[in-house]
């Protein structure tokens, strides 16, 4: 059965998580820009001297379809490969999927990936 892997991580870490994932076998990503907030609610800047907060933090949402078996190698390579140290480095969840089909072979299931 495969599972889709969905982590939200800092814009400047997108490259090095893409090189990360390739290098484990990971065939495809989709990556999204969004926006969001966790426990620090956002952030304050500073621009020509006013101090302005910013409600919400641009992110890149990251979402992998891999087989339920290569779950854990996949959020480690993430988690690894994404954490900076700091607030605001992301999270990391994935999901059973029911059923998923290649468009182009009719391919269901792991095969589909």
């Amino acid at each position: 059965m495969p599972s889709l892997v969905t982590a939200i991580i800092k814009p400047f870490k997108l490259e090095e998580v893409r090189t990360a994932l390739q290098s484990v076998g990971v065939l495809g990503l989709t990556a999204t820009e969004v926006q969001g907030y966790g426990r620090q609610g956002g952030k304050t800047e500073t621009f020509r001297g006013s101090e302005y907060k910013v409600e919400f933090v641009p992110k890149v949402k990251v979402e992998v379809l891999v087989p339920t078996s290569e779950v854990d190698e996949v959020i480690t390579v993430i988690a690894r490969t994404a954490n900076s140290g700091k607030i605001g480095d992301g999270k990391i969840w994935s999901v059973d999927v029911a059923k998923v089909m290649r468009i182009r072979t009719g391919e269901f299931g792991d095969q589909a990936i």
